[in-house]
């Protein structure tokens, strides 16, 4: 869902197709908006929801009900007509909530299925499968969008818009049911983890009254656990850097007039790239530690945002695309671990609440300000030079995390329980 949604066909059929009646720029506007807006709405509701998860142990009940969101809004997307941009919006909003519903769950379940020592491996890992998967499915979507003949999709000139973009919306229906069948092994094979009671709490209280009793707890003690939650300051900073350019890149580079092929292709490139970095990133850590492979990749991503200040042609944008897919994945898994090994184990939903705040919140700004800045200035150009400033920022607050003592304050958290 995130690479052909969120990065790279949609942007592009929300400016081109959905926006169709107005300027470029106006696109690029609304889309922003409906970004922050739809991420505002998790945020807000993640710490309760992860509580909730944490004390009825229903993880996985919550990750489908969000992924069954997630994907009804995606498979409607096919009904989505030239200038109806408010529904495209609608159905955006929704499948950005679906998805970044499920992902608190699903990152609440690290902890759960791996063993401290390999959790770094296993989350990149899975970023490097999730980057195969979505590649592999970008690269089919790519293949009948611009061969539709060879599909047996109608092609040729003088088509009427909803023939011409058939392609586009079939693939959003692919995206739909790819995501609906590889959940598939997770809620056949990956157990529910066990209910944890506080000594205070019986099995027949009231989850929701519950939840809120542990969230304001948790909130309390997770400024107690002092370096899982300088982590998650320092993540919330430069993770604005990363989910700006993981957001914008496709209708940035469609306001400039780097052509639909080049865009897509591109992003195709990160997803490929991303998979052998991914795993050496894992490798890394294991070598010199998680902490010290995510510095090399906020100084790699300095270097992207200055590339991206003064990109002009495909071909600037396809070297940027390869320099995204070294870090992007490695650097997020990473920041998963780091933060899951600070933490104790079976109030994981809830922490991993508070981490979706800060990521989702995180990827609030960034769209904000090219919102801004673009409502200012008319172009989105000015805006790329600050991405540097979270980077930085970020980097500086993740120097004074101490991972040995934050991964002993966890343990004794976890012996106390």
């Amino acid at each position: 869902m995130v690479l052909t949604i969120t990065t790279a066909i949609f942007p592009i059929f929300y400016s081109s197709v959905a926006g169709t009646d107005v300027p470029r720029s106006v696109s690029t506007s609304r889309y922003a908006l409906t970004t922050t807006v739809s991420l505002a709405i998790i945020a807000v509701l993640a710490p309760v929801l992860g509580a909730i998860a944490d004390y009825a142990a229903v993880k996985k009940r919550m990750l489908g009900f969000f992924m069954g969101v997630g994907v009804s809004a995606v498979a409607l997307m096919y009904f989505i007509d030239r200038g109806e941009w408010l529904l495209a919006s609608v159905l955006f909003a929704a499948a950005n909530i679906g998805a970044n519903g499920s992902f608190v769950m699903y990152d609440a379940l690290l902890p759960h299925v791996a063993r401290e020592d390999e959790m770094d491996r296993v989350s990149t890992a899975a970023y490097a499968l999730g980057y195969l998967g979505s590649g592999l499915l970008l690269a089919l979507n790519l293949a009948w969008i611009q061969k539709p003949e060879w599909f047996g999709f109608p092609s040729g000139d003088n088509l009427t818009p909803e023939r011409a973009t058939l392609p586009v919306r079939l693939a959003f229906l692919s995206v739909a049911v790819w995501w609906l069948a590889f959940s598939i092994p997770l809620f056949r094979k990956v157990p529910e983890p066990p209910r944890v009671l506080e000594p205070d709490e019986s099995e027949r209280s009231s989850p929701v009254r519950t939840a809120l009793i542990r969230l304001n707890e948790t909130f309390h003690e997770l400024r107690g656990f002092r370096n899982a939650f300088l982590m998650l300051l320092a993540f919330f900073i430069y993770n604005d850097g990363i989910g700006t350019i993981i957001r914008m890149a496709a209708i940035y580079g469609t306001e400039i007039g780097i052509g639909e092929t080049h865009l897509i292709a591109s992003i195709l490139i990160v997803q490929f790239v991303g998979i052998p970095f991914a795993i050496l990133f894992g490798t890394l850590a294991g070598k010199i530690g998680a902490k010290r492979t995510i510095f090399i990749g906020l100084a790699v991503y300095v270097g992207i945002s200055i590339i991206g200040y003064f990109m002009r042609t495909a071909t600037h944008f396809l070297l940027l695309a390869i320099l995204v897919g070294t870090v992007q994945g490695g650097t997020q898994a990473l920041s998963r671990s780091l933060f899951a090994s600070m933490i104790p184990k079976y109030k994981s939903g809830e922490f991993f609440g508070f981490f979706a705040v800060f990521e989702k919140f995180a990827g609030i700004l960034g769209p904000a300000i090219f919102w801004l800045t673009i409502t200012l200035t008319g172009s989105s150009r000015n805006a790329i030079l600050s991405v540097i400033a979270f980077f930085v920022a970020g980097g500086v607050l993740l120097h004074f995390v101490n991972v040995d003592e934050g991964k002993r304050e966890a343990k004794e958290r976890e012996v106390g329980a």
